[in-house]
């Protein structure tokens, strides 16, 4: 069964500005105030909580692992409360995802955002029916770029591994579909444009009126 698995954040909805905030409310009980901007620091969001508070910590000169340690657990109660205050669905997807299904498709999610915060905002998006899986950081004892997420998002969407894709953003993605031999496809409508052509993806995806035809290209 021909099948489409998706990344969440930076791919199927524009998560960066909730999760910089969240990052912003752990820097301002700290004293340092907002160390990270919600448009220029989009393509940071991207690569999760920890990578922006790392971000963040770096421009107020301090270092070290220990600060993102103590810091993640907040941004994360922070991030839940308020997970869909900025957050909306890219234009056309779920529109896309619903003529996918409609085709014969299966479609899936692999994220490397947790599962319980994953599945609430798909619930609050009002997409969550549209999957026939959800696979989460924390789903497995492993993530992305790991194949095995990817595979059992495959597998949970009652798909075939060798007729399947992945529909992401970064270089996570990227080396996730080569980890699991699947081609890849990467949208340049997020921070990065077009330039995650460099990463030499099998397909790019410029919006969603063209997912169609980028999984008939690649899975037929």
């Amino acid at each position: 069964m021909r099948t489409i698995i998706f990344d969440l954040d930076g791919t199927l909805a524009d998560t960066s500005a909730d999760l910089i905030a969240a990052a912003n409310a752990c820097f301002r009980r700290l004293g340092h105030g907002d160390l990270l901007h919600a448009q220029r620091d989009a393509g940071c969001a991207f690569h999760g909580g920890r990578a922006m508070l790392r971000l963040g910590f770096s421009r107020a000169g301090q270092a070290g692992e220990a600060a993102v340690d103590a810091e993640y657990p907040r941004l994360l109660e922070h991030y839940g409360a308020n997970i869909d205050v900025h957050t909306r669905l890219y234009p056309g997807a779920a529109e896309a995802v619903e003529e996918l299904r409609d085709a014969g498709y299966r479609v899936g999610i692999c994220t490397n955002k947790p599962a319980a915060l994953a599945e609430d905002l798909l619930r609050r998006l009002g997409v969550r029916g549209l999957f026939g899986s959800m696979i989460g950081a924390d789903t497995l004892p492993v993530r992305k770029p790991d194949a095995a997420p990817y595979r059992a998002a495959v597998e949970g969407a009652g798909g075939a591994l060798d007729r399947s894709f992945l529909l992401g953003d970064t270089v996570t993605d990227r080396d996730t579909a080569r980890a699991a031999g699947v081609p890849c496809a990467l949208v340049t409508f997020g921070p990065e444009g077009r330039g995650v052509a460099a990463l030499e993806p099998d397909a790019l995806l410029d919006g969603y009126d063209g997912l169609a035809a980028v999984a008939r290209r690649l899975i037929g």
